[in-house]
């Protein structure tokens, strides 16, 4: 993980030093425009890795195993989808949690139900969408995604 960060950060590097050369103004509006954005987004990774580090101290593996290993089957991608669904925050997110039930025993196909799930499925929104869009639309919006995070993991426990 760490390799594919230094190769994003000298491709990114490589392309300022182009763009530098051809408009030096803008390449600067584009690194101030860089830093407002990690900026405003360090609290936030701050609290993601945060929890990261207690799902890895404080949720036992042998919990995770048993309701998200494989042993359990389509309860596992029930639970998973639906962990998924509750959540709230950025998509950003749902990876590191995802690594980290992955490491503590999760199947992979309930753990890909869970980050499709929370990026697609929006229980704790779903008043708002509703009232934006129609009960009706929010509510098949939201099963039609809940079901399609099921499938595709089970679709990704067949592939694997």
């Amino acid at each position: 993980m760490l390799l594919v960060g230094f190769i994003y950060l000298l491709l990114i590097g490589s392309a300022y030093l182009v763009f530098f050369s051809i408009n030096p103004q803008k390449s600067r509006q584009s690194l101030k425009i860089a830093g407002q954005s990690l900026i405003k987004l360090l609290p936030l990774l701050v609290a993601i890795f945060g929890l990261v580090g207690l799902f890895q101290e404080f949720l036992p593996p042998q919990l995770v195993s048993k309701w998200l290993g494989e042993s359990s089957g389509f309860l596992a991608l029930l639970i998973g989808a639906a962990a998924g669904a509750i959540a709230i925050g950025p998509p950003l997110a749902a990876y590191p949690l995802a690594g980290s039930l992955i490491a503590a025993g999760a199947w992979p196909p309930a753990v890909a139900a869970f980050i499709l799930s929370w990026i697609s499925v929006g229980i704790i929104t779903l008043p708002f969408e509703a009232q934006t869009f129609g009960g009706r639309f929010a509510l098949l919006r939201n099963g039609i995604s809940f079901i399609v995070a099921i499938l595709c993991g089970l679709l990704l426990g067949l592939l694997l």
